[in-house]
């Protein structure tokens, strides 16, 4: 049953994100930005956390997920740091996911062929 609210949960928000992009002209990077920023606020009200255990992958690993994620770093790490933590926590906290896409993005342009468009 965990997979079915993980897939769910996670196609809900890209639907979301889908119609966002159909019906309005907002560019994509926008939408983006806004998925993150969306979830460090619903990270900060309290809400995110639970979709995240009820929904697990479906809901960490959106972007909105990400903004969790960074969100929940700057919480912990102004606990233990105080106000140092603003500045690191969040990077702290995503370290991993953006080493891997810098990694795999290279690794991805290395194999690659470039075409001229």
């Amino acid at each position: 049953m965990q997979y079915i609210w993980a897939f769910l949960v996670g196609g809900l928000i890209c639907v979301f994100g889908q119609i966002l992009i159909d019906k309005t002209k907002l560019t994509p990077a926008r939408i983006l930005t806004g998925y993150v920023v969306a979830g460090v606020i619903l990270s900060a009200i309290g809400v995110y956390k639970p979709l995240t255990e009820f929904a697990g992958a479906g809901a960490t690993v959106p972007l909105c997920g990400f903004g969790h994620l960074m969100a929940q770093g700057v919480k912990t790490a102004v606990e233990q740091e105080g106000t140092l933590g603003i500045l690191k926590g969040g990077l702290t906290a995503g370290a991993a996911g953006i080493s891997a896409a810098i990694v795999f993005g290279l690794i991805a342009g290395l194999l690659s062929k470039s075409k001229e468009k």
